[in-house]
């Protein structure tokens, strides 16, 4: 199983220490660095900014909106990326939510499967530079000819050839309909919320993927690459005390009281009622509340928090439940180690093989 350092997107300012965390987190052995947005910091300049710092691990988007971009512009970002950093990009896509969709980028939400799908196929043209990009379907028309077109239009490649066709795209998905697509149409999953006590259940949507006709990978070519937060800790009750503000704000507020698929994910995993209280109390107001009302099961569902052997114990069960790559966050240089230590990393190495 890989490791990789998950920066997140910025709050009101940029993060005073990301550049000390990716040269840690090189050094310690992780296998890649990632970058969200959501609607404040984007995904692929602080990949490119502190990216340049490193030489080994891969650069991945976890994930870069749908709707922020085209899929031509964002074919742009990705090619450029991957040839300043010498074939090390991973371009991680995803829809995010109709609040933001349509309340930021002015964009319709609907039809978000079939959105994606084309969206990758113009991607995966672009890289492939194979012929002048085209696309009759409705969401991204190539060449545009829709109301307020000139007709002047013209199929396009690429100017710089790409340094990859098969630059690997991962798509952040939740529900079964999402998981079973990236499966057929994608080269990873990213899991936001992952629990091996329901990997099962990943499993059989990933399958319902490979099993389409013209699917891209089979099970053992995909790659799952699932957020977990790893805190190394002999104070397990105070390390979930900081997370739980997280998962109150994901599972209260980042999505519509009748549309939250986080909401959704963790009712699927049986927190029905939990989902209920967190999502009121926030509605409300009372954050704090909200905070308190999530369970520690809930926390320690989607994450990983104890002493040493404790965090290399649940490891190997992620590991062993069908993750390939953790994407973990870190607060500091230290925290950094304290994950390389538990997981067996060693220093300019990789990551061991006992897990």
């Amino acid at each position: 199983m890989r490791i990789g350092l998950q920066l997140g997107y910025w709050g009101a300012r940029p993060p005073a220490n990301a550049g000390e965390l990716v040269e840690a987190a090189e050094r310690a052995g992780f296998d890649g660095v990632f970058a969200a947005e959501s609607w404040g910091s984007d995904a692929f300049t602080p990949l490119a900014w502190w990216g340049a710092r490193t030489d080994r691990v891969r650069l991945g988007t976890s994930v870069a909106q749908l709707s922020a971009r085209s899929p031509a512009s964002c074919a742009m970002h990705a090619l450029t990326l991957d040839h300043l950093s010498g074939g090390r990009c991973v371009l991680g896509l995803g829809v995010s939510g109709p609040q933001v969709v349509e309340g930021w980028y002015g964009q319709p939400f609907a039809k978000p499967l079939a959105r994606t799908r084309e969206y990758v196929s113009i991607v995966r043209q672009v890289l492939a530079r194979e012929a002048p990009v085209r696309n009759d379907g409705p969401h991204y028309p190539l060449p545009y000819a829709g109301p307020g077109s000139l007709g002047l239009g013209k199929p396009l490649r690429p100017i710089t050839h790409p340094l990859r066709a098969d630059l690997p795209i991962w798509l952040g998905a939740e529900g079964p309909r999402n998981v079973a697509q990236t499966a057929e149409i994608a080269d990873g999953w990213i899991a936001v919320y992952y629990s091996p006590r329901v990997a099962g259940m990943y499993e059989d949507w990933l399958a319902e993927g490979f099993a389409r006709p013209g699917a891209r990978r089979s099970r053992a070519e995909f790659e799952v690459a699932a957020a977990c937060q790893v805190v190394v800790t002999d104070d397990a009750p105070a390390a979930r005390a900081l997370l739980k503000p997280y998962l109150a704000l994901y599972v209260g507020g980042m999505g519509a009281p009748e549309m939250n698929f986080h909401a959704e994910l963790f009712r699927r995993m049986g927190y029905g009622e939990a989902v209920d209280d967190v999502s009121k109390l926030f509605r409300a107001g009372s954050k704090e509340q909200a905070a308190a009302a999530v369970p520690d099961e809930m926390v320690d569902e989607v994450a990983i928090i104890g002493d040493r052997d404790h965090v290399r114990r649940r490891a190997a069960e992620w590991a062993d439940a069908g993750v390939d790559t953790l994407l973990v966050g870190c607060r500091d240089v230290a925290h950094v180690r304290s994950v390389a230590d538990a997981l067996g990393l060693a220093e300019g190495v990789g990551l061991a093989e006992h897990l």
